[in-house]
Parts: structure tokens; sequence; C-alpha cells
């Protein structure tokens, strides 16, 4: 059978694709940030629609608040 066990320190390990982490990483910053955004955006609209307004002023809350959000974390 063929020795499978690692040569070097434990500690070095694998050699790592840092791109492939950095790219990995922004892209879960980018759906944690527009995630709430949408959440939090949607929450403030559904409170209106209810205590205020109706489904279209709603709407059209959600949607200012969706790109009054995504201009600002840009």
């Amino acid at each position: 059978m063929a020795d499978h066990s690692p040569t070097g320190p434990v500690e070095l390990g694998a050699k790592m694709d840092y791109a492939e982490h950095d790219r990995t990483y922004a892209g879960f910053l980018a759906l944690a940030k527009y995630g709430s955004l949408f959440c939090g955006a949607l929450l403030l609209a559904m409170a209106f629609g209810f205590f205020a307004g109706g489904f279209f002023s709603a709407l059209i809350l959600f949607f200012l608040i969706m790109a009054a959000g995504a201009f600002i974390l840009r």
C-alpha cells in the first residue's frame, strides 16, 4: 500500500488558494449585506403596508428602500 502520511510539518499544511478564499469571503459579505438589506426593507414595507398604507404603497416603499440601501452599501 502507498504511504499517504505528510512529509512536512503539519502546521504548514497544503498550499492555499488565497485568491479563491478572498473571492468566497467577498461573496459572503455581499450576500450578508444585501440579504440584511432585503430583510429590513421587507419588514419596514410590511409594517408600513399594514399600519399606514396598502399593498402598492408598501411595494413602492420597499423598492425605494432597496434602491437607497443599495446605493449606500456599494
